[in-house]
């Protein structure tokens, strides 16, 4: 589902216009995945992500040096923090050699990219090693450029940083441009802010309307409905005066939430909230939860994730079960309905991954914990789009400049 000249919109040179035989092509990618208790990769979404450009430029003759950052060692060398089990399952995925220097710059590094072998991939040690990659210290980016000869960013998750890498790094390098999975990810997003095929349904979970506050108000102007749960749910039931316990609502957010609401009625789009409430005293595994409707909650309860009633209802709107509502042909999905994360708390969660993937639409999921449940649930593959980056996905969706897509601009024609 690429659209045609995508990149070009943006002035953007694509992995697939550059001359890659023979030279050194730095490939910055997010393998800031999760490891497990004996420090090999729990989940590998993000490598297999990064395959498509990587197999493109090998196939190409290109020599790569990839690039990447692994959790918030601030600054300082951490052992925990290595992409050593990120270079060892990069190099079953590709079956070749993955050489990865102590450090992302300085003679080790700069003396394996120069005698780099046709087949090999040399994987620099965790960026953020170095205070100047989170900085977006030119400096720092002046000893990574020393290593290569043509740019591609193909971390989407990475594109709203401006940090030494993304940003500075780039507009150092005339050759530059992105990879397949930026592309296919601006592909898909770019479709939604200019309102997808309706009817278009965007559904927000999760925990904050403030982290989601341009989002929204971009999203109310294009949609034809909103499904909400999760604790963003409790805000706007807070907000229409229904009681919702020490449920977690931003009553600081009470008078937007109002204010978006009438904004929805205003322009005929349709709101779905929770009618009831899967709720728990405290939040524990030895709790006793039970199912309590708008309007009997207790003072003491928490809604850890939507009732029964609201799963089915949300479900029926999803999957065009409704004669009165017509099906919709593009959905987005940002943010869980509950604590997903415990499982006696994803039912309501794990209905709507699976109308989703049921669904006819366009499905687009906006990364982070939405990615998660989808692939909890077991219907990745049903899915149209899953977006890499959860941040990334929400500041272009609420229009912010991307500093990564910013400086991919331009390049040498």
């Amino acid at each position: 589902m690429t659209a045609p000249g995508i990149l070009a919109e943006y002035n953007i040179r694509s992995v697939r216009e550059l001359e890659l035989e023979a030279k050194r092509v730095m490939v910055r990618v997010d393998f800031n995945v999760p490891l497990d208790e004996d420090g090999a990769v729990r989940d590998d979404a993000r490598i297999r992500a990064a395959l498509p450009t990587l197999e493109l430029i090998r196939d190409a003759g290109g020599r790569i040096v990839v690039c990447s950052h692994l959790g918030r060692p601030k600054g300082k060398r951490a052992a925990e923090f290595s992409l050593e089990p990120a270079a060892t399952r990069l190099a079953e995925l590709l079956d070749c050699e993955v050489l990865l220097p102590d450090d992302c710059v300085g003679d080790a590094a700069a003396h394996l990219v120069a005698n780099q072998r046709p087949g090999q991939i040399v994987l620099l040690e965790n960026l953020r090693f170095h205070p100047g990659e989170t900085e977006n210290s030119e400096d720092f980016a002046r000893k990574l450029v020393e290593m290569c000869d043509i740019y591609i960013n193909d971390a989407f998750g990475t594109l709203h940083r401006a940090h030494a890498s993304v940003s500075a790094l780039p507009r150092l390098v005339p050759d530059r441009g992105a990879g397949l999975l930026v592309e296919r990810e601006l592909s898909y997003l770019s479709r939604l802010t200019g309102g997808g095929d309706p009817p278009y349904f965007a559904i927000l979970g999760g925990a904050k309307i403030s982290d989601k506050i341009e989002v929204i108000e971009r999203l109310i102007a294009v949609v034809d409905g909103l499904v909400i749960g999760g604790a963003m749910g409790c805000t706007f039931l807070a907000a229409q005066g229904i009681e919702m316990g020490r449920s977690k609502v931003e009553a600081d957010r009470l008078v937007l939430a109002r204010h978006l609401l009438a904004r929805c009625e205003q322009r005929g789009v349709k709101v779905f909230l929770p009618t009831d409430h899967l709720v728990v005293k405290a939040l524990d595994d030895d709790s006793v939860a039970r199912v309590a409707f708008n309007g009997d909650l207790e003072a003491d309860d928490i809604a850890v994730d939507i009732g029964p009633e609201t799963a089915a209802r949300f479900a029926q709107v999803l999957t065009g079960g409704d004669p009165d509502i017509a099906a919709p042909r593009t959905v987005l999905w940002n943010g869980p309905m509950g604590l997903f994360e415990m499982d006696r708390f994803a039912g309501g969660t794990n209905t709507v991954a699976k109308a989703i993937a049921q669904s006819a639409a366009t499905s687009v999921i906006g990364g982070g914990d939405s990615a998660a449940a989808v692939r909890k649930a077991g219907v990745t593959p049903l899915i149209s789009h899953i977006s890499t980056g959860g941040g990334a996905t929400l500041e272009f969706l609420g229009g912010k400049t991307m500093p990564g897509l910013a400086a991919l601009r331009g390049g040498r024609r």
